[in-house]
């Protein structure tokens, strides 16, 4: 059975950091591409950012480009948002996904994710 668990949110300032962590089992963690996504209130589920199974390519939203840092831990089976100069836009649930079905780099939608975390909140107050 596969396990997605996300961890790490909370309510910052502005400007200020928090480093989101998704623990993946279940699956050969080596093989799933690995993203997050969030949702604010009212709001479609939108794509942040994803890296690939080696880690070697990662993309970003334009919207979190230059702020947001992805990464992951094959040995840990984790893997990282790193989330700095926060904005109240940031404001949402964000979701670990992963899917190991993929063998070209990609997967920017909702739909090309099997397996998918609770979420936790990120509030950034201005």
């Amino acid at each position: 059975q596969v396990q997605v668990v996300e961890s790490g949110g909370g309510l910052v300032q502005a400007g200020g950091s928090l480093r989101l962590s998704c623990v993946v089992s279940g699956r050969t963690f080596s093989r799933c591409t690995l993203a997050w996504f969030r949702q604010a209130p009212g709001k479609e589920r939108e794509f942040v950012s994803l890296i690939s199974r080696s880690g070697g390519s990662t993309s970003y939203a334009d919207s979190v480009k230059g702020r947001f840092t992805i990464s992951r831990d094959n040995v840990k089976n984790t893997v990282y948002l790193q989330m700095n100069s926060l904005k109240p836009e940031d404001t949402a649930v964000y979701y670990c996904a992963a899917d190991d079905r993929r063998t070209n780099y990609g997967g920017y939608t909702v739909a090309e994710y099997a397996y998918w975390g609770q979420g936790t909140q990120v509030t950034v107050s201005s």
